[in-house]
């Protein structure tokens, strides 16, 4: 099971993913949430800059915040910087667009849109809002076509998993979801959490910073897709401080700080006893159940995990972590 590594985009990215090489990690993902990061094209150049070894990809690209071209020159862009270590990830749009109050796209918008986007890269003339067009750039500026670039999709249910068995190499899945993970042969798996040292309380200032975020998600994930946060520990204390927004806000409320901190709900949940549930929610826990869960997911056909460290001390948990994770 390859090991790497997710960042919440930030102007430190290019800088985390060059200790990330250093440490040993396979890949490194960075979100596209234009709401709350900086671009995430523009950060993983500066990291192809940076770096000479490490796999670098956008995770996930959401179809409706750009034009098929724009991600396509972006991609081609990236692979002239980093030749041979680009991958791509598109997904229906979680905190991409739910942030900016917006719906996530249909499965068949992405996969006309994923399908656009590797015709363009493999140099076709396609159609695309009743215009052909392709990718025209000179030698001097991309690649020449075809670029090889493989496409995870982050998938739920029957119509999304079909779908990506029909456009994509592999599925990206995330909190805990292993199923279908054998069905293909290229699995990744983000993740949260953190490393305890010996008799750490869940409820630490450092556990809140480093594994906070990721078990907030939890709460962030099952507000937005029907599900019922008040069955989680200090959920009503978060759907109450939700709720307390008016309605046409409450998507900011909710995807402030989107996996970087706690925001204010996130916080009434804490102080709720969220923390309980951190152990459920992210891979939090002593080296031995670390490396036990991570045996687990391989066992499920993950074919690589994806960390995602968060506080203030990113290097650390970056080595802490694959420390263990190269164990497995």
């Amino acid at each position: 099971m390859d090991v790497s590594c997710h960042f919440a985009t930030s102007l430190h990215s290019p800088e985390h993913i060059a200790i990330a090489e250093q440490l040993g990690y396979h890949r490194a993902w960075l979100h596209d949430t234009p709401a709350q990061s900086p671009d995430v094209w523009a950060m993983l150049a500066l990291a192809a800059e940076r770096t000479h070894r490490i796999g670098l990809a956008p995770g996930v690209l959401v179809p409706t915040l750009r034009h098929p071209m724009v991600n396509a020159s972006g991609a081609a862009t990236l692979a002239a910087l980093a030749p041979g270590r680009v991958a791509l990830a598109f997904g229906t749009g979680f905190n991409g667009t739910r942030a900016l109050g917006a719906p996530p796209a249909t499965w068949s918008y992405l996969s006309a849109y994923v399908r656009t986007v590797r015709g363009l890269l493999r140099g076709d003339t396609v159609e695309w809002d009743g215009a052909p067009m392709r990718m025209m750039h000179p030698g001097a500026n991309a690649p020449q076509r075809p670029i090889d670039i493989p496409a995870l999709v982050s998938a739920l249910g029957p119509k999304g998993l079909a779908v990506t068995h029909e456009i994509a190499d592999g599925l990206f899945s995330v909190n805990g979801e292993t199923a279908h993970a054998h069905e293909f042969t290229w699995a990744a798996l983000g993740i949260h959490g953190t490393v305890l040292s010996e008799d750490e309380p869940l409820d630490s200032p450092r556990v809140r910073a480093a594994a906070g975020p990721g078990n907030a998600l939890a709460y962030h994930a099952a507000y937005e897709f029907g599900g019922d946060p008040t069955t989680l520990p200090g959920g009503q204390a978060w759907l109450d401080a939700v709720t307390a927004h008016p309605r046409t806000e409450r998507h900011l409320a909710v995807h402030d700080q989107h996996l970087t901190d706690l925001n204010a709900a996130d916080n009434a949940a804490w102080n709720g006893g969220s923390w309980q549930a951190i152990t459920s929610t992210t891979v939090t826990g002593t080296p031995d159940r670390i490396r036990h869960q991570l045996s687990a997911y391989a066992r499920d056909g993950i074919t690589e995990i994806v960390y995602q460290p968060t506080g203030p001390d990113i290097p650390g948990e970056l080595e802490h972590f694959i420390a263990i994770a190269r164990d497995v």
